[in-house]
């Protein structure tokens, strides 16, 4: 009994300590990139500087016209990204004018 006991006490501790899912999604930007660019055909679209009381990243989003595919990455300070979001059907919207046309 108690090496059952014992036994499920450490596979579960494990678990509990284990780092979360997501944390597989990153690694130091240069290989994201590399990896984005080479199996998905994905090029840099779009990005910007995000920050947040004392952190700063940097958004970007990346995307394959020859795939379709996107990725969203957020990449620290430390150098190190996290793929945030992928997909398929990736597309570019077309701006909208807008007039301001009143009549009098």
């Amino acid at each position: 009994m108690f090496k059952r006991l014992l036994a499920l006490s450490l596979t579960f501790g494990m678990a509990a300590l284990a780092p979360p899912a997501f944390a597989a999604n990153c690694a130091l930007r240069d290989t994201v990139v590399e990896r984005l660019q080479s199996k998905f055909a994905e090029q840099l679209t779009v990005g910007g500087l995000q920050t947040g009381g004392n952190t700063h990243s940097v958004l970007e989003i990346w995307s394959s016209d020859e795939t379709g595919t996107f990725t969203v990455l957020m990449t620290n300070a430390n150098g190190i990204s996290c793929v945030m979001a992928a997909g398929t059907d990736f597309f570019k919207a077309t701006p909208i004018e807008i007039t301001n046309d009143t009549a009098s």
